[in-house]
């Protein structure tokens, strides 16, 4: 019997700014499938979540295991999103300054090449970066970039 069991994830947009722009803290998956890959490859920090887990500690734990450091403050619910691939996302905002050198990020086993039974180890994430949110858009996974279309939008709203 096949079981329709969609994937969902939950991550932290982490966002800071200045006077005149706002910076988006994405991170890039490691592992061969992505090292040559930009536009389109970064995310916020996220993982995958049990359906009996709640949302925002998994985001919470995850954005822990990607990056070694813990976050807290005032977060800000966004609207879940859906990526091609059918995984559902749940994202919350923080608003927070990260020094980028001395961030790790857990490490995983993955079949490399696929389907070939031989197994390596990667870092799940092997790099982290704050971008413009003109350069956000363009990095990050398209369906997460409504995340940052509606945090501006809701910080818009709060001036």
């Amino acid at each position: 019997m096949y079981l329709n069991v969609m994937k969902t994830s939950a991550g932290i947009l982490l966002f800071k700014r200045d006077q005149t722009h706002l910076y988006y803290f994405l991170v890039h998956p490691g592992g061969p499938f992505w090292k040559h890959k930009d536009e389109g490859a970064w995310s916020i920090p996220k993982g995958e979540m049990s359906p009996d887990e709640d949302p925002l500690e998994r985001a919470l734990i995850e954005f822990k295991e990607e990056t070694g450091q813990s976050v807290e403050g005032e977060f800000i619910p966004l609207q879940s999103v859906k990526q091609k691939g059918g995984k559902t996302v749940y994202a919350w905002a923080l608003e927070k300054d990260m020094e980028t050198s001395g961030l790790y990020s857990n490490t995983v086993e993955i079949e490399w090449p696929p389907r070939s039974s031989a197994m390596i180890e990667i870092q799940e994430v092997d790099q982290w970066e704050w971008f413009t949110s003109e350069e956000a858009q363009k990095k990050i996974n398209l369906a997460q970039a409504a995340f940052i279309t509606e945090l501006e939008k809701i910080l818009k709203e709060r001036e």
